[in-house]
């Protein structure tokens, strides 16, 4: 479990190194709500998976690809969450997002490996 509450994930432009690398990371930015918190808490518990909380948002970073079940955000909440109910709930994403079917959302680092679902 991965929870950083004072950490900034920010870095100044002055600390910023350019290099002609490719990045396989994905994430999610959600305002801070119920839903959002819920489902970062499903997903701190999953290996590779960055959680951390500021003050008005949450982000949930991860390297490769990152599995969202809504059955198993469903059973968190207390009510049903939809694919769909989840894209409302993140404010933005980076990586390729993929609904793979009604209870999973996948985003890939890797944007070959999205193809598949395309």
């Amino acid at each position: 479990m991965s929870v950083a509450h004072d950490f900034n994930i920010f870095k100044p432009m002055r600390d910023l190194t350019f290099e002609h690398t490719i990045s396989h990371q994905c994430g999610v930015t959600m305002n801070d709500s119920v839903e959002a918190r819920c489902i970062a808490e499903v997903m701190e518990n999953k290996p590779g998976i960055k959680v951390t909380y500021m003050p008005a948002m949450i982000r949930i970073d991860g390297e490769g690809k990152m599995e969202f079940k809504m059955d198993e955000i469903t059973e968190a909440l207390g009510r049903e969450m939809t694919p769909h109910l989840f894209e409302i709930s993140t404010s933005t994403h980076y990586g390729r997002m993929v609904m793979i079917d009604d209870n999973t959302v996948m985003l890939f680092g890797n944007m070959d490996d999205a193809l598949e679902y395309t």
